[in-house]
């Protein structure tokens, strides 16, 4: 922290600073993104703020020190990027100058310096090694070179700013002789801080956040505790050597020491070696609530809590023999109202002169704050701060005592409950943040109040929770709470006068199956809950060996699937679109085939979903939208036609809400050199309806780029009609569902009938998948369905397949009058 003294520089410099300052941290703020915030952030944030601003190494020489803080805000540069660490470092200089000023001036000036110099260490540290994230993986060499470049700049703008503040001081002294004078300390401090925080970040980097960050919370606790304890300890020391001065200096002056020991600041007592009072003071008394005559009518041992009295007993024993000159330690008082009352207690021998007796001086200093401080702060690293429940690191603990104990006694069994409310997202985003964490706590306070005595809950996550079952009998007494849980849950929620329901589901991990680490049988429980949900929601399942083996076979796919592109498995097949009308073929629809090593083809069914979570289906649906671009474009130069031929291809959800589709999809036709009008993209009616404004605005910039767009698996799962008007849509896909119950349904054909009559009105185009019978054909043709693809005309085929395809239809008159010609144009349009 910056010394008082530098507040002295002439205010049009400072004011400079501050503005400076503000002009930084409002560009941080605006690069640092909403998803940075997130609950490593936030819980590193809490520990900078309440145990870094109040730790500080003192600088030799000056009126200067470093907190503990400038470690955390260089761990938060390494992990997380620039603009996090520049406003941690705002926000702890800003609570660090509260702690001993309120000058607004002055808090403005820290936090100014703070941002400046931090901004100024993001910058050399980006010019010399890149990227900041990537530093802890970086070889040990760079990383020791930037923990050496750190200290050196922080030194070097720490240091600057004591020597102003010292020149205005002392304006006789040169201002290198200043600078010198401190920065060697400087350096050295600021070293070791971000050699900590380096450290830090590596063990992060092996045991992962939660457990890094909570050990080192615990032993920047003990060592906060173990400074006050020291402080307390010097302070009390000097207070018995003081009071034993006195005691030598005024035996001659009764009168004198009693006032001496009635209002010493600290509880004093004068107490026989049986522990009955003999004297006490006015702060002791206040310390316990008793007045003087109700404590020299008792003993210390009955207001003493029980579960020290033992320890204080066998000390004093100790302290009789000669033993010991002295003794110390923290314990609890009893008050009179009856809470506990934390001292710090120091008890000394001393002789009386006249009678030779032997008594025992107490010495009592009230560190109850002290401890609640402490308890705070450990709750903190531990729970939940919006709840109040364990936090996923306290759960973990709980969770490897039952299996420590579980693994002693086999015949014990215990069970993890994972929760994911359902429908969460949409309670939040209509309804706002507040109501969601209302919505969380509500949900905490029900959980509590189904679980038995001795079992734990924890948020672990946003909408996650887990319930820790201890001693169940078997594993139906875990689906018993899971029930009352979901029956509890399914009671509506008032919450600021609205009424918000959610269903709940629960995976059930038993701990039969046999687990030696937490994080397995956490990992087991998720996937339970996955399996629920996959099943319709608001139901609980329980983990078994399968499940187990479809986990690890989708954990192996998707490793596979992260390498496939890379090493060129997927490859793209096409299957035709034809007018039924003539059997003119239209063009094609581009599908993504993995042909695995070992694995063989694999089904888009299976990848495609693992794709979209992962996120890995970003990159491939980018390849294969070049890929079929460049495809068509190869075949139109080959077979030039009148329409010419156009290319269909799926755009999967999170395609459709990246921010830059647009460019991609540009930059791609550019590329290609494909005519816009030859691409169509679809994109499913779900998609579409899950934000409509956002859709709307969507559709219109890629039909401005002069692409063909397609509602796909229209009239399934979502009511879009009232909106279809506003869509900038060329064409309706019917559903393949609705085509192949055409002949067996009536109600198929006239859903079927309005689509087609829809797509009419609005102007569209229509096409029905799945056609693979003569019947379906002669029935899309009578209710005038304008284009089909199925395996009536093809299954999906190879480019060579493809390219037959176009080259029979290019050089043959296509007939189109009747079934007879159908038949003869067929073999054209099969691989």
């Amino acid at each position: 922290m910056i010394s008082a003294s530098s507040r002295r520089l002439a205010k049009p410099l400072i004011w400079s600073l501050i503005t400076l300052a503000a002009g930084v941290a409002g560009l941080s703020s605006e690069r640092l993104s909403l998803a940075a915030i997130d609950v490593p952030f936030l819980l590193l944030a809490l520990i900078t703020i309440n145990l870094g601003t109040r730790l500080a190494v003192k600088i030799p020489h000056v009126k200067g020190q470093v907190n503990l803080s400038a470690a955390f805000v260089f761990l938060a540069l390494l992990l997380f990027d620039g603009a996090a660490a520049i406003l941690l470092a705002v926000l702890a200089a800003l609570c660090a100058t509260l702690h001993f000023s309120r000058n607004a001036l002055q808090l403005l000036f820290n936090s100014a310096l703070a941002a400046i110099s931090t901004c100024l260490l993001v910058g050399a540290l980006r010019l010399c090694f890149g990227q900041l994230v990537v530093l802890p993986h970086a070889p040990t060499f760079v990383f020791l070179l930037v923990i050496c470049l750190t200290a050196a700049l922080q030194a070097f703008f720490h240091s600057s700013v004591l020597a102003l503040g010292a020149r205005d001081d002392d304006g006789q002294r040169p201002l290198w002789r200043m600078l010198s004078r401190t920065y060697g300390w400087t350096f050295l401090t600021y070293f070791t801080f971000a050699s900590a925080a380096g450290m830090l970040a590596k063990l992060i980097g092996i045991v992962g956040f939660y457990p890094a960050i909570a050990a080192t919370a615990v032993v920047a606790m003990a060592h906060y505790a173990y400074c006050s304890y020291l402080k307390d300890a010097r302070t009390s020391v000097a207070q018995v050597r003081q009071f034993e001065q006195r005691v030598a200096t005024l035996q001659e002056s009764e009168e004198l020491f009693r006032s001496a020991f009635d209002y010493a600041a600290i509880g004093m007592a004068l107490v026989s070696t049986k522990g009955r009072w003999l004297q006490v003071n006015r702060s002791l008394c206040d310390i316990l609530g008793y007045t003087e005559e109700e404590l020299l009518a008792t003993t210390f041992q009955k207001v003493t809590h029980p579960d020290d009295l033992g320890a204080a007993l066998a000390n004093i024993k100790q302290l009789l023999k000669g033993r010991m000159p002295t003794y110390q330690m923290e314990k609890r008082y009893l008050h009179k109202q009856g809470h506990m009352v934390w001292v710090l207690w120091s008890v000394s021998r001393v002789r009386d002169r006249n009678t030779d007796a032997v008594h025992l001086i107490f010495q009592v200093q009230d560190i109850t704050d002290r401890k609640r401080a402490e308890e705070r702060l450990m709750h903190d690293a531990f729970h939940d701060a919006l709840t109040g429940l364990p936090n996923r690191a306290l759960f973990i603990d709980h969770l490897k005592l039952s299996i420590a104990r579980t693994q002693r006694t086999p015949n014990q069994m215990f069970a993890v409950l994972f929760l994911d409310l359902d429908r969460f997202k949409i309670i939040n985003d209509s309804l706002g943040h507040m109501i969601g964490d209302q919505l969380l706590v509500g949900i905490a306070r029900r959980l509590e109040t189904c679980l038995r005595p001795g079992d734990t809950v924890a948020r672990v996550g946003g909408d996650e929770f887990t319930i820790l079952l201890e001693d169940l009998l078997d594993e139906t007494e875990a689906v018993t709470v899971a029930e009352r849980v979901e029956k509890e849950l399914s009671v509506p929620f008032m919450l600021s006068g609205r009424e918000v329901f959610t269903t709940v589901s629960i995976g059930i991990a038993p701990s039969s199956i046999g687990y030696e680490n937490p994080e397995d049988i956490l990992r087991d429980a998720d996937t339970a809950m996955y399996r629920a949900k996959s099943l319709g929601k608001a139901r609980h399942e329980v983990f078994d060996k399968a499940m187990h083996a479809v986990a690890m076979n989708l954990l192996h796919l998707e490793t596979d699937l992260r390498r496939a592109l890379d090493r060129q498995e997927f490859f793209i097949q096409y299957q035709p679109l034809v007018a039924l009308d003539d059997f003119r073929l239209q063009g094609f629809e581009a599908l993504v085939r993995w042909q695995h090593p070992e694995r063989g083809l694999i089904s888009p069914m299976d990848f495609i979903p693992v794709a979209e979570d992962t996120g890995q289906i970003l990159a491939i649906g980018q390849w294969a939208l070049h890929e079929a671009c460049r495809q068509m474009r190869r075949w139109q130069k080959r077979y030039p036609s009148d329409p010419a031929l156009s290319i269909s291809v799926n755009l999967s959800g999170r395609q459709f809400t990246q921010p830059n589709l647009i460019e991609q999809v540009r930059d791609i036709l550019a590329d290609t050199k494909l005519d816009p009008r030859s691409l169509k993209l679809e994109i499913t009616e779900s998609v579409v309806m899950e934000n409509i404004d956002t859709a709307t605005e969507m559709l219109r910039q890629l039909r401005a780029l002069g692409v063909q767009l397609s509602i796909d698996d229209f009239g399934t799962g979502y009511s879009s009609l009232s909106y279809l008007h506003r869509f900038p849509i060329d064409t309706l896909k019917i559903d393949r569902s609705f085509v192949m119950q055409m002949v067996d349904n009536n109600e198929n054909i006239e859903i079927v009938r309005t689509i087609v009559m829809l797509a009419q009105n609005l102007g569209m185009d229509v096409v029905a998948e799945g056609v693979e019978t003569k019947e379906q054909l002669a029935l899309l043709r009578k209710l005038g369905c304008e284009n089909g693809q199925g395996y009536f005309f093809s299954r999906p085929v190879s480019v060579g397949g493809a390219e037959k395809i176009i080259s029979d239809t290019y050089t043959h008159a296509l007939p189109a009058e009747n079934q007879a010609e159908v038949k003869a144009i067929r073999p054209a349009l099969v691989a």
